[in-house]
This record gives structure tokens, sequence and C-alpha cells, in this order.
């Protein structure tokens, strides 16, 4: 059935729209809300018959029309509508300057916590009260604390409610307006293709350096005369029109620390293997890191001017680390390049371009910039330097910043050639002057309004860094698994595994990944042979990952970055237990009765062969103590290879309890005398622990 709208109805009727919706709803009994509204077409033209009766009806005498008559009601009402708005309006008025009395009265009475945490004595400070009275309420609710003892919100909450106080906890807004970046609201109109960002991987002397140097001097436009190109970390390249951002940072461990910042800069990776060389360890480990971060791989197969170069070889290896090269039915380009006589370079680049299509990069350029810190340093003549890499929007000479902890105001900007520039959009790399601090690699950067404004948010940002610090991060560990994977917390147990052989690294990988169920996956997320390394422990800080030792020990620098960053490693002698504990601690069965605790390690210098003793070992003691009768094990590069007890210890001739760090000794191993220098005797004792309920 047709319908007809008012507004329509309303001009065939030759009257305004607002006088034919009073005459409908009060002639007619037509409810209507608007002119927009719609009636049936029969009770429109019931409607015109009946308003031309009644325009007939009229008496000729009367000064005014139908349609002015309720022009002028209409008037009426509105001047009604008027006044009563006035009314409510000052009612209102009148209501918020008694709720802003009311409160004003009260304000004693509620009290804000900026942080978690605050101490007895602040706490009476604020309420107004004794300190005693404080402390005496705190022992009847069963709370033990004295005046410098800090006390959480919740505790704090139920304190407040004895002294009639409402206690809240003041919302730290500390990122709005970079929270307000981050939520990108663009439209597709906005949105602009970008310039790729590479990061150049691989294994040493695979030539990385030199492919970077031989596309550098091919597709980087030279300086003027006398001119000095300043290296900044990162470079912009164009092929064909096209621009292509290149990191210098082509280590992996650069990497890593900028993922485990949360810092994924990175477009896609191109792998370096040499042809005369194929897949080594580095390599390896680069292909796990790019896994990890879920990053397109394009492989660069180098040094093919060598007389031993084997592309096919290469291709071969790759596969077993699931990397299938295109032309073998594959999705891994894979482009055999010399960085010697520049063969390939054009290939590798537009290999690169065509991923990036197929990436379809955008950024909008027509906002607020943030993007990354490739790096910092300090510069004696200029202060605080740092290269940023655009990631979204156009940052400019002016403007301020808030980087990490840090802020600024952008004094001078120069570009990869050491140009300077007013502008720099997304995916340009650029150099920066005016920061209050040295910046960290990794850190994020956002524009904000002003200088002000980014000198509170990082004030805020440093006092928050510190509460995190004071209370620091859960990071997955076999103990508290079950309840990590019962919360919903872990979807995935990523393990790195380091073992003495290949072998060893197999089996593991193997039965570990069979142990996945329903509710947690057990990924292997990177293998290798050696000690454990500060390489290893970022890669399972930036994953969350537990790291297993089979037959090898951590370095001291893998042990003091573990325990900075919470990263549990587990070091095994026989296969089983390793798996056991796995398996225990995913179905929540495992309570370790014993923690192993190392109590020092010493670096044995020089052996004597004394005949019907044995071998006698002069060491130094170089971290710890070394504790007679202590068990000990014997390292030698990185691999336990023997676990005993001490026979004898001596300082000088004279038999000692123990030898502290700092201190040279002797001392003789139970049943082993092939001692050699530069082996490490690491002292540790069984430390028992109480079954957890």
């Amino acid at each position: 059935m047709t319908k007809v709208r008012v507004y329509e109805l309303a001009k065939e009727l030759n009257i305004s729209s607002k006088s034919l919706i009073k005459i409908l709803q009060e002639e007619f009994n037509v409810k209507v809300k608007n002119h927009m509204s719609v009636i049936e077409e029969e009770d429109a033209q019931l409607i015109k018959e009946l308003f031309a009766e009644k325009k007939d009806e009229k008496n000729p005498d009367d000064e005014e029309s139908i349609e002015e008559k309720y022009e002028d009601l209409a008037e009426e009402d509105l001047k009604k509508s008027l006044k009563k708005s006035k009314v409510k309006n000052k009612n209102n008025k009148d209501k918020k300057e008694d709720t802003s009395k009311a409160l004003a009265s009260n304000r004693d009475n509620v009290i804000e916590l900026e942080e978690s945490t605050i101490t007895v004595k602040e706490f009476a400070e604020k309420i107004k009260k004794q300190t005693t009275e404080v402390i005496k309420q705190l022992i009847f609710m069963g709370v033990m604390a004295a005046i410098n003892d800090e006390i959480d919100f919740s505790t704090a909450k139920k304190l407040g409610e004895k002294f009639d106080t409402v206690v809240v906890q003041k919302e730290l807004d500390i990122d709005k307006e970079a929270v307000e970046q981050e939520e990108d609201d663009d439209e597709d109109d906005n949105l602009v293709s970008r310039p790729p960002v590479i990061t150049v991987m691989g294994h040493v002397d695979h030539g990385k350096t030199s492919l970077l140097d031989a596309i550098r001097k091919a597709k980087v436009t030279s300086m003027e005369a006398g001119g000095i190109t300043q290296h900044i970390g990162a470079y912009t390249v164009n092929l064909n029109g096209q621009k292509i951002t290149f990191l210098d940072t082509p280590g992996h461990e650069a990497f890593t620390a900028m993922r485990a910042r949360g810092a994924q800069i990175t477009d896609i990776v191109i792998l370096v293997v040499a042809a005369d060389d194929g897949i080594m360890p580095q390599t390896v480990e680069a292909i796990n890191h790019c896994k990890a971060a879920n990053v397109p791989i394009v492989v660069a197969i180098n040094k093919m001017d060598r007389p031993g170069a084997n592309p096919d070889r290469v291709k071969q290896e790759l596969t077993e680390y699931d990397l299938v090269p295109e032309d073998w039915g594959g999705d891994v380009i894979c482009v055999p390049v010399s960085a010697h006589t520049k063969e390939g370079i054009d290939t590798l680049l537009e290999m690169v371009i065509l991923t990036a299509e197929m990436q379809e990069l955008k950024a909008n350029p027509d906002r607020n910039a943030k993007g990354t810190v490739v790096e910092a340093k300090l510069d004696k003549g200029r202060g605080a330097v740092a290269t940023l890499l655009v990631q979204n929007g156009t940052l400019h000479v002016g403007d301020s910043i808030i980087v990490g902890s840090t802020y600024g105001r952008i004094r001078a900007m120069f570009d990869d050639k050491g140009k300077k520039i007013k502008s720099a959009g997304p995916s340009i790399p650029v150099e920066i002057l005016g920061l209050s601090e040295v910046p960290a690699s990794g850190d994020r950067f956002h524009q904000v309004k002003d200088e002000k404004t980014a000198r509170e948010m990082a004030d805020k940002r440093k006092e928050k860094l510190r509460l995190q610090y004071l209370q620091s991060t859960h990071k997955v560990s076999l103990e508290n698994l079950y309840n990590q994977i019962k919360e919903g917390k872990v979807k995935e147990l990523n393990v790195i595994i380091k073992a003495d052989v290949h072998g060893s690294i197999e089996a593991l990988k193997q039965s570990l990944e069979k142990l996945s169920n329903e509710e947690v996956k057990v990924r292997v997320i990177h293998g290798a042979v050696g000690a454990v390394t500060g390489t290893d422990v970022a890669l399972a800080s930036a994953s969350n990952a537990i790291i297993i030792a089979f037959n090898v020990r951590p370095d001291s620098n893998a042990t003091i970055l573990a325990e900075k960053e919470s990263v549990d490693i587990k070091t095994y002698r026989v296969i089983y237990n390793a798996i056991d504990d796995i398996k225990a601690a995913m179905e929540g069965m495992l309570e370790p009765d014993y923690k192993e605790v190392v109590i020092g390690k010493a670096e044995i210098r020089q052996t004597y062969k004394i005949s019907n003793v044995g071998t006698i070992a002069g060491c130094y003691v170089t971290d710890g103590k070394i504790i007679r009768n202590s068990s000990v094990r014997i390292i030698r590069d990185g691999i336990v290879i023997f676990e005993s007890e001490l026979a004898s210890l001596k300082r000088f001739k004279d038999d000692v309890k123990e030898v502290a760090s700092g201190y040279e000794c002797g001392l003789s191993i139970e049943k082993f005398n092939d001692i050699k220098e530069g082996d490490v005797v690491e002292a540790y004792e069984m430390e028992e622990v109480k079954k957890q309920l």
C-alpha cells in the first residue's frame, strides 16, 4: 500500500508542515512525530477531503484562515514550551548548585588514591586522624602494619569505612592521548600506500653487510662533492619511483629486543644465505625469530659468483625448516644474488616490492605521528640524538612528542643522508634533536599537542614503570603453568631447547610437541646446540617461553638476564625427566620436592698431577663460593661433561670449609681426573621445597 509523507501532504494542501502536524493531531486524531512521518494514501486522501470541507464551512468574515489559526496556536505552544524550558533549566541549575554545595560539604569524607598502594602515615594525613588510631583500626582488621608500611587499595577502602570516609582510586589516564592515536579510526579515503620496512638477517660471513652496502651504492643517491653521509641506522632506497626502507640492524638480537618491547616495525625480512655454505646455526636462529614474529621472509642466496655456489642445495635445506621455494611449489621467494658483482640486486628489490604489495601496507599521513625508536645516543655537541621510524602520520619540526618515559620538542630533523628536512611521512626514518633524555631502542613515540602535556605524560610513565618494577610481572614457568592454563592466560606453551648434540634437540622437540592437548599447545620456537646465552633469554622473554637446557648450562650473562626478565630456565640430564616435568606441569601435578641452587663457580687455571692422589686443579672462584663436600659439575665449552662430589678443597696447604669469590684455591674431584685448563667447576646443592597444596 502506498504511503505519503507529512511534508508532501502539506505541500499539496499549501500549508506549513508544522501547521499540518497540529491539525492532524487535534482535528483528525492522527499521531505523527515530525514532517518525515508517513501516513497511508487512503488516509491522506480523506484528510484532503475533510480539509476542503472545513475550508468551505469557514465563515468568510473570519479574519484568519485555518492555516493562520493553527500557526498562531503553534507559536503560542512554542512560547509556552520555551517558557517551560527556561524554568526547567533554572531548576536544573539550582539543582546542580545544590549538588555542588553538597559535594563541597562532603569533600572531606572522600579521598582519592593515585596509586594502588599508600603508606599508613599518608593515609592518616589524608583523613586527618592520628597515626595511632589508624594502626589500631588496622590491628582490629587483622592487618599488622607500621607507620611506614604500605597498604593496598582494598585494605584502604575497608579502613576508610571505619572512619566514615569513602576511598576511591583515581584513574591514572597516563596514555589517554597516545591511546586515542593508537585506536586509529582512519577512513579508507585517508589511507595511502607506504614503503615497506626491511630487516636483513642471516649467519655470520654470509654477506649481510656486503649486500646492504651493494644496495646503498647502487640505489642511494650520492651526496654533493665534499658532503658526508651521516649513517643513522636506517635508510631509504628508490626503485622505479617506489621507496624501500632498510633498517641497518641486521643482528637478530636487535630484532628480538624490539619485539620484546612490543615494537613490531619490520614488514619483511631478507634472509641472506651463502650459496657455497648453506644453512648454518645462526641462519636457523634467524628463521625461528622470523616465524615467532610472523614476518614474511624473502631469501637472498648470496655469493653466486663463488665457484662452489649451489643454490639447489640451499633450497633443499630450506625445506627442512618449512620454507619451500616458489619454484618448488611453495610460497617462499628465493633470489640468487651476488653482493660482489651486483647480480640479482634489482630482482631482489622487485621481489621485496611485490611481497609488500601482497601485504597492502597502508598508513594515514594526515594525522598525528607515531612510530618507533630505531637507535639513540648521547652526542656531546648535540645532546640526545634519536633515530625514529615514522609508522603513521607525519612528523614535523616543532612537534612535541613523548618517547617511552622521555619527552621533547623537535628542534631539528635530518634524513638518512644528513640533509635537514621539515617533515617525514610513514615508513621514513629520521634523526631528531630535542629530547630531554636518551630513549631506548624499540620505545614507541607519539606526537602530542604541546610540550607540557608530553612532560606530564612522561612523568606519569616513569611512576608507572617504578610501580611495575616493584610489582614484578609473572612470566610463565613450570610451577605456575597449570594455574595460568586454567585462567586462560596460556593457550600456547612456547619452549626453547638448548642441548649438547643436535639429536637430543630433535628427540625432545618431537616428544614435547606430542604433549599438546585441547587446552594448551606446546610449540618449540627455537632449538640449537650449545650453552644458554643472553640471546636465548631475550627470545624467551619476548615470546613468554621457558628454556629447557639438556646437558648444557646457562652462561653468566644468561643467568643474570633470566633473573631480571623472570625467564624460567630448566636444566636436565635425562630426557624423560624433561618430558615428565612438562606433562606434570600441564596437568597441574608438578610438585617439586627439591630445587637445585647454584652456590658458586670456579675457573680452572692450572692443573697438577700428583701420584697416588690424582689431578689437582688450581682454581679462581669467579662467582658465589665453593663449599667442601658440595656437589659439583664440570662444564667444558658450556656443556656438562661430568657430575660428582668435591674430594678436597685447600687454600695453600690448609684444608678449608669454603672459599669465597675473588680467592684462589686448589681442589680435586671425586673419581675424575680428566680436568683441563679453562674448565668451569660449578658447585650446587639441593634445597628442599615444601609441597604446594
